[in-house]
């Protein structure tokens, strides 16, 4: 008979869904330093951004007098967050998902402390669940930070209004949130990718940057290896393929095709990783 088996047959006032609350856990990570700079550096781009395009006297397109998102960037407040989506979610955007994955087991064991959070007793299953899910919900507070902060910003800057396309035509001012909120929503499905191997690797070593930067560098090299052109359709299989498919959202025409299969790409790999974190750390002895 397993210990928390013992713990709940010994006592009647035991029940294993009822250890370590979800808001202990969001309120324990939401005071790490490491949040509050994560959260102030994703705040902090924009106004960065209106700052470069001030110096620089805005966008103004290339030579050849092709448009781009860039070149739209100060056209309105919907287009200065595309922009920042744009700049960001190839990188920026990965770390903070790397980050609140990667460091909320590694970190208890760094600390020495997640023995003792066991034997408090958290089952271990519930133990992961409840890092996992506040870790993902700080990652998609991430997300959702970065398009406000740079709609507000964007809107002092260079006024409400509709979303100028680098291919011709807007989008009517009305239609521009819920096309950003779906833009956000599949950058973060596409970032799960991350979030499962930050996570699993969490659970495998003791060192919360291993797990971070080698949830960070994979990504990297996911990159690289979709920039290989010789690799033809194989490509399709790489989450990396499909990460700035959330442009398609930007469209006249609201394009699915490319966001419903990176998003399922993003996901199998996800639930894959996921379920490796749990079995491995169902198994694992436990000493820090």
């Amino acid at each position: 008979m397993s210990a928390t088996a013992e713990l709940r047959d010994s006592a009647p006032g035991y029940r294993a869904r009822h250890t370590l609350p979800l808001r202990v856990e969001a309120l324990r990570q939401l005071k790490r330093r490491r949040t509050l700079v994560m959260g102030a550096v994703l705040a902090a781009l924009p106004f960065v951004l209106i700052v470069a395009f001030a110096i620089g006297g805005g966008p103004d397109g290339d030579r050849n007098g092709r448009i781009t998102l860039m070149d739209t960037a100060t056209a309105s407040a919907a287009n200065f967050a595309a922009t920042c989506l744009f700049v960001s979610a190839g990188f920026l955007l990965v770390v903070p998902v790397a980050l609140f994955c990667g460091d909320t087991v590694a970190s208890e064991a760094s600390w020495s402390s997640l023995r003792y959070l066991l034997a408090a007793p958290v089952p271990r299953a519930r133990l992961l669940w409840s890092k996992l899910a506040v870790a993902l919900g700080f990652s998609a507070a991430a997300m959702v930070l970065l398009p406000l902060v740079a709609l507000a910003a964007g809107a002092v800057a260079y006024g409400w209004g509709p979303l100028k396309l680098p291919t011709g035509g807007a989008l009517p001012a009305a239609e521009t949130v819920p096309r950003l909120a779906l833009a956000v929503a599949f950058i973060f499905v596409s970032q799960l990718v991350t979030a499962g191997l930050a996570f699993w690797l969490s659970t495998r070593t003791d060192a919360p940057l291993g797990a971070v930067g080698g949830a960070v560098g994979l990504t990297i090299i996911g990159n690289v290896l979709d920039a290989v052109t010789a690799l033809g359709s194989w490509r399709d299989f790489l989450p990396a393929h499909w990460q700035f498919a959330w442009a398609d959202a930007l469209q006249p025409q609201l394009e699915w095709g490319g966001m419903a299969r990176g998003a399922a790409v993003s996901v199998t790999y996800a639930l894959i990783l996921f379920a490796l974190a749990f079995r491995g750390f169902a198994r694992k002895d436990i000493v820090s």
